[in-house]
């Protein structure tokens, strides 16, 4: 469990934040505080691996209340004005959230804040162990569906929709595929062409334009090629050197 913190001074602003992460099983909300002096009390008593933390409060804003932490933990901003997004992000937060929040845009901070490597405190696994545990939840009707990465063969899309495609299972969500692009961790997924993305190590061939995963020639679109290939044949070149 990730267990969760809500700083803001905003009551209608914590409910929203407290119901979205009560629809995902494993975020775990252990408190909310009105401001940023009880917030600092809240972190001295419990540990905290994620905060959702506003920025314009009183006494003391998020910005600041941020600088003035020794260790923090994960932040994603949660504010209604976006002129300060350039501050936040050098500031190293996960990401930045305008009010008002979509269900939607919540879960992609969430999905990134998942690919923090200390965002477990009590167990640290190796990269590639970690990857292989990683995962992603998908809205499909009226649920939150979790998908492990490294389940997933290719994602293709459908307009509006998308398809997940696992062995021997597939959801389809409705979101466009740029978004899904969004949630995936680059370094193992790829985009192919406008309709595709797969996952890297589930290629089990390719030429200039297919490649085939679980038996599925997916096409490669030219404005795609240079980068598909590239990733492809350092890939390549790197198993012959070992």
């Amino acid at each position: 469990m990730i267990r969760c913190l809500i700083v803001d001074d905003e009551p209608l602003a914590r409910d929203v934040i407290r119901r979205y992460i009560s629809e995902i099983s494993t975020l775990e909300l252990v408190g909310e505080c009105a401001n940023a002096i009880q917030a600092f009390t809240a972190l001295q008593q419990q540990p905290i691996d994620l905060l959702f933390l506003d920025i314009r409060m009183p006494q003391l804003n998020g910005n600041d209340f941020l600088k003035a932490l020794k260790n923090p933990p994960k932040v994603i901003f949660t504010t209604a004005f976006s002129e300060y997004a350039l501050e936040g992000y050098e500031l190293d937060v996960v990401d930045y959230l305008v009010k008002p929040i979509p269900f939607e845009r919540f879960l992609k901070a969430v999905n990134k804040a998942y690919h923090f490597t200390d965002i477990r405190p009590v167990t640290r696994p190796v990269v590639e162990e970690k990857r292989s545990e990683s995962f992603v939840y998908f809205r499909v009707d009226r649920k939150m569906v979790k998908v492990m990465l490294g389940d997933i063969l290719y994602i293709e899309s459908m307009k509006d929709y998308v398809k997940i495609f696992t062995k021997g299972a597939m959801i389809v969500t409705k979101q466009p595929i740029s978004s899904v692009e969004e949630m995936l961790p680059e370094q193992d997924f790829i985009r192919t062409h406008r309709s595709f993305i797969v996952s890297v190590q589930k290629i089990t061939s390719y030429t200039q334009e297919l490649l085939e995963v679980d038996k599925t020639e997916i096409p490669i679109g030219k404005l795609y090629r240079n980068e598909v290939m590239k990733v492809l044949d350092y890939r390549t070149d790197h198993l012959k050197q070992r």
